[in-house]
């Protein structure tokens, strides 16, 4: 992993990365499930033997609001039922910083409880938000925990057309949780993770 020692070359690096996998075009994904308010899509990803995931809905929200709910912070924990600890280990200027959070056993514990230690970054995009991460290495573990790994992911936020006070979020994600994990069960936990994702958003957001 490359270092932080240029935090600006770094946050630029990523965000041009999240960027590039905005621009792939529609028929290099492949709808892995689809309700009336979401959509996810994945394909192969170049980082790792995986998948890079695509997933789109509305948010009956303002741009700031939604992203503030997403990004390191004092929400975060509070609506979101996979993350069950957030602690900021580190921070930069330009609204970065180094994040540690594990994540709770999915599939009846088929996939146990991970930790992530992510660089988190978020930036204006067009006339929206860009909130993006990747991990990075960090030497202190925690032994209950199976450590992940997130390659180049983000949540792109942006005011829906004629319909400001509400957004369009498109997410990309592309976790190894690595263990001993049948690929299969991977699939099944990201898509009803990512769908979880937005139905708690929601829920989060219109409580507001």
């Amino acid at each position: 992993m490359e270092s932080l020692s240029d935090v600006a070359a770094f946050s630029t690096k990523l965000k041009n990365t999240l960027i590039q996998y905005h621009s792939i075009e529609d028929d290099q994904w492949r709808v892995a499930k689809k309700t009336k308010d979401l959509t996810v899509w994945r394909k192969p990803s170049e980082e790792f033997n995986g998948y890079l995931y695509k997933t789109q809905g509305v948010i009956d929200a303002i741009v700031n609001d939604t992203v503030d709910h997403i990004r390191p912070g004092p929400w975060r924990l509070d609506w979101d039922r996979l993350m069950t600890s957030l602690d900021v280990l580190e921070r930069f200027e330009e609204n970065s910083c180094v994040m540690r959070y594990t994540t709770a056993g999915q599939l009846l514990n088929i996939i146990s409880p991970r930790e992530f230690v992510d660089f988190s970054y978020t930036v204006g995009f067009k006339e929206g938000l860009l909130t993006c991460g990747v991990s990075i290495d960090w030497t202190e573990k925690r032994s209950e925990f199976v450590r992940g790994y997130n390659y180049p992911c983000g949540w792109f936020c942006v005011p829906l057309k004629d319909s400001p006070s509400q957004s369009i979020l498109t997410g990309y994600i592309q976790t190894d949780l690595r263990g001993m994990i049948p690929q299969s069960a991977v699939d099944t936990a990201m898509a009803s993770t990512l769908a979880n994702f937005y139905s708690d958003l929601r829920k989060a957001l219109q409580k507001e």
